[in-house]
This record gives structure tokens, sequence and C-alpha cells, in this order.
């Protein structure tokens, strides 16, 4: 199933409510599983992002959903980015000609 890493950043309302972050992971764990998606893991991080998701879905426009929903609430802004495993990039190269 592709993987997505979201990039997101707390709005000044999620950080306002920073106390709630873990219930709010929570949360979106069980809205990815609505739509057909699943959160493997969720990291708090120091740096230019304020948290790391890692989302599975069976195709871009679930994973679209899952994000929107999430965004939507108003306490984060996301960036997102398909991630490959080392099984995809072999696929990958090996469709290149060169």
């Amino acid at each position: 199933m592709p993987t997505y890493v979201a990039l997101l950043n707390w709005t000044d309302q999620g950080v306002r409510a920073y106390k709630d972050t873990p219930k709010r992971a929570e949360a979106f764990a069980a809205a990815t599983r609505n739509v057909g998606a699943n959160l493997l893991n969720i990291y708090w991080t120091f740096g230019p992002y304020d948290v790391v998701a890692i989302v599975e879905a069976p195709d871009d426009e679930t994973a679209g959903a899952a994000l929107l929903q999430l965004g939507g609430a108003g306490n984060v802004r996301t960036t997102t980015l398909r991630a490959f495993g080392q099984d995809e990039m072999e696929r990958i190269i090996g469709k290149t000609t060169g």
C-alpha cells in the first residue's frame, strides 16, 4: 500500500491547544481508518516541522481525503510527500532505460 509522509505545522489555534495534541492524534488515526487509510506512526519533532505523520492509503485520493480532514480541523497545516519503499524503488528503476 502506498506510504505518505505528512509534515505538519501547528496553526495558532493548534499551538494554543498543545495539551490536546495526543487526543488529536488519536482522532486523526480514527479519521484515517474511516476513509480507508491507516496512520502508521506519528512523531512530535523539533525543527521546521512540529509533527511528522506516516500514513498508508490505497491511493492518492484516499490519502488526500484523510489529510484534508486533518487540515480542516484547523490545528495544523500539512505538506505531504509520497514515499517509496525499497521494493517500489527497485520496480521504478527497473522501468528506466538508462
